[in-house]
């Protein structure tokens, strides 16, 4: 039996339930938008992701961050407690390493849905398709203040995404600048 993955309409409505923000729901669907170009390219490439477990997976990675403004908690691991909650294991999984992928799960040979969701992620800054140190520079401005030691793990993710995104690319036949004009 295979696991079971939200449709589009369904992440859609989920969103709504969850009354996230209007410029997350925005966020998030460009995240989709590049999460499944990069999809496709890879599948073309050889690889077999799933293609309806990324689109649900980023959709929905950032399905409890409205709430996370308010109550402070870790978007990621509650996003994946109420995903995995709701019977959507491998979409929780995703929601979970949609900050920081779990080393232990990355083979070097193969790249997973998880991967994927997590450096489309670090590309979108709000709604706009932007290169990682941007989305970087953005993300310290807005919350370096708020949470100490935010910048000695900035530079470790970004290092952790400039790799993601070689192992990405070294894989299909577009460079990480031309995303942004194909979207």
């Amino acid at each position: 039996m295979g696991q079971l993955i939200p449709t589009r309409q369904q992440c859609l409505e989920l969103m709504r339930q969850c009354r996230m923000l209007p410029h997350i729901v925005r966020h998030s669907k460009v995240v989709a938008d590049v999460a499944l170009l990069i999809a496709h390219k890879l599948n073309t490439g050889g690889q077999s992701l799933d293609i309806a477990l990324i689109e649900a997976g980023a959709l929905l990675h950032d399905i409890t961050k409205t709430r996370s403004i308010e109550t402070k908690e870790n978007h990621a691991e509650t996003g994946g407690e109420l995903l995995a909650s709701l019977g959507y294991p491998a979409v929780a999984d995703i929601a979970r390493q949609h900050i920081r992928l779990d080393p232990r799960l990355s083979v070097p040979d193969a790249l997973s849905e998880a991967e994927v969701v997590n450096y489309a992620d670090k590309r979108v800054k709000h709604d706009e398709v932007v290169d990682i140190e941007e989305r970087f520079r953005d993300v310290l401005e807005r919350y370096a203040k708020r949470f100490p030691g935010l910048q000695e793990r900035l530079r470790e993710v970004q290092h952790e995404t400039r790799l993601l995104e070689q192992k990405i690319f070294s894989r299909i036949d577009i460079s990480p600048e031309e995303i942004k004009v194909i979207l």
